[in-house]
């Protein structure tokens, strides 16, 4: 495994519209939510109302702005596929919608944290579908989910200082 400088930017390259396509809902929120409101079979909301049909297209747009300009972009050391990084970009929503669903099982309310899955769920979606067309590289796998959480934190408390979102987490 290449443990240098350029395989962790190579790793955070490849995930970028992974990580704009989950933050963008934060920005484009929304008000009718993707669930439209429904409950699941064990009577509580399936997503919650902060999980909306703007922020999940929006999320879809900006990942495939992001995928565009990587394409142009072009680094010689990652390839840059439309379809993966529309994979990534599909993956990575539905990932988010998935920690969501969870935390709705297990009685946190929305904007409320479960750490780890709340900085990660995102990432192995985007990991899972990316995966139907071709794998990413090990060492991608193991920078991503080291520096996701990180990342994750810091962006946040960015958002909160911004105003874009009301808690730091």
């Amino acid at each position: 495994m290449d443990l240098s400088l350029l395989a962790v930017v190579n790793a955070i390259y490849y995930i970028l519209p992974a990580y704009f396509a989950n933050a963008t809902p934060t920005v484009f929120k929304g008000k009718r939510p993707i669930d439209f409101n429904r409950n699941f079979i064990d009577g509580k909301p399936m997503f919650g109302a902060h999980k909306t049909i703007r922020g999940f297209l929006s999320g879809i747009i900006v990942g495939l702005i992001v995928v565009i300009v990587q394409k142009i972009i072009s680094l010689p050391t990652v390839e840059t596929s439309l379809t993966i990084g529309f994979l990534l970009t599909l993956g990575a929503l539905i990932g988010d919608l998935s920690g969501a669903f969870v935390k709705r099982r297990l009685n946190i309310p929305p904007g409320n944290p479960l750490p780890l899955l709340d900085q990660l769920d995102f990432v192995v979606g985007a990991f899972l579908f990316a995966s139907i067309v071709a794998p990413p590289k090990m060492e991608t796998v193991f920078f991503v989910v080291i520096l996701t959480p990180f990342l994750h934190v810091l962006t946040n408390i960015l958002a909160f200082l911004l105003k874009i979102k009301d808690r730091p987490w």
